[in-house]
């Protein structure tokens, strides 16, 4: 009687840990998200500010780290995909050294994430 306690104690135990993992996990991704938003405007805005010195070196670093913070945006799929479409314009446009168009579309791809 003993064992078959302790068994369903710790099958129970186990299973809320389980559970609070999750729960933990789920948190943790949505949290993720406003800050991910956060650096990629970052970028986008010191891109931006490259770009209308028309420092493209600097530029493009922060192109490539804008975009690979906009990786981790969950959620606003549709707005998310506009923006970095609208942010992979502009880094095209900057490697070609147009910096007008380059910083419109950033300045578009700032917007949209910033409505997010």
């Amino acid at each position: 009687m003993n064992i078959i306690k302790k068994t369903a104690l710790t099958c129970l135990a186990i299973s809320l840990t389980a559970f609070s993992a999750m729960s933990f996990a789920e948190e943790a991704a949505t949290a993720a998200a406003p800050s991910s938003i956060a650096e990629t405007i970052s970028h986008a805005e010191a891109a931006l500010s490259a770009v209308e010195k028309s420092d493209f070196s600097a530029a493009r670093l922060h192109f490539k780290a804008a975009r690979a913070a906009s990786e981790k945006i969950t959620g606003h799929e549709a707005a998310a995909k506009q923006a970095n479409d609208s942010l992979v314009k502009g880094q095209i446009s900057s490697g070609s050294g147009d910096g007008t168009t380059a910083a419109a579309e950033l300045k578009k791809s700032i917007s949209l994430y910033k409505s997010m």
